[in-house]
């Protein structure tokens, strides 16, 4: 298993830019959980825990962690057109509306509270142009602070697990105690996954997400939601 060592500040750092409390809207996705509580296809621990291992394992937020990799690579060597072509490629290789308007959200919203707490960051964010993906946000933001880069990748697998598990305990519904061991349980997964995306060079960037899509897009349609996708 990789060591990653980080100074008290840069731990700090992480925590918090990997915090759920942190003001970006993610509480308000999930991502398409909600219609697979809905039509059945989630209705248990092991069937949530499935879900997400599969979509470390192959789905489309591996290309997101592996953009916000490039994203922070770019922007400690001030590589602004790196930046603006994997934000605009990153936007293009989106399969659902829903899901391309929640990265776009949640980027806008990293971004503007970066100007508040890093200005200095604010050329990388202008360079990048609008809409910011939230991985591009994200990355600027390890980059600004020096982030170790296991540690930056790591702490963005974490947050969206987080995320996942805190919507299923909502939906299912399912205990607190439940959640806190699913997330404990994935921890083996979440470091394979790191190692993984770390060696994918940028002509083997693919996933198999078909069923994250359609379900988010049938989300739009459907009649009660506490989500927005």
């Amino acid at each position: 298993m990789e060591t990653i060592t980080l100074t008290h500040s840069h731990f700090l750092s992480i925590l918090q830019l990997a915090s759920p409390a942190l003001p970006v809207g993610a509480y308000g996705y999930s991502e398409g959980l909600e219609m697979l509580v809905e039509n059945g296809t989630i209705n248990n621990t092991n069937s949530l825990k499935h879900w997400i291992e599969a979509e470390l394992k192959y789905g489309s937020i591996r290309i997101d962690a592996v953009v916000m990799i490039r994203a922070l690579e770019a922007a400690k060597i001030g590589n602004l057109e790196g930046l603006q072509r994997w934000n605009l490629w990153l936007s293009a290789v989106r399969d659902a509306e829903e899901l391309r308007a929640a990265s776009w959200q949640m980027g806008r919203s990293l971004i503007q509270l970066l100007s508040k707490l890093a200005p200095e960051t604010v050329p990388l964010a202008t360079a990048v142009g609008y809409p910011c993906n939230y991985a591009i946000a994200f990355g600027i933001a390890c980059a600004h602070w020096q982030i170790n880069t296991h540690a930056a990748l790591l702490a963005y697998l974490h947050s969206w697990v987080n995320n996942l598990i805190t919507a299923g305990v909502k939906l299912i519904p399912l205990g607190q105690t439940a959640g806190q061991e699913l997330l404990l349980g994935l921890q083996t997964l979440l470091n394979i996954t790191m190692s993984e995306i770390l060696t994918l060079e940028d002509d083997n960037l693919a996933c198999c997400s078909w069923g994250l899509s359609l379900a988010s897009m049938q989300h739009e349609t459907q009649y009660t939601r506490l989500f927005r996708s």
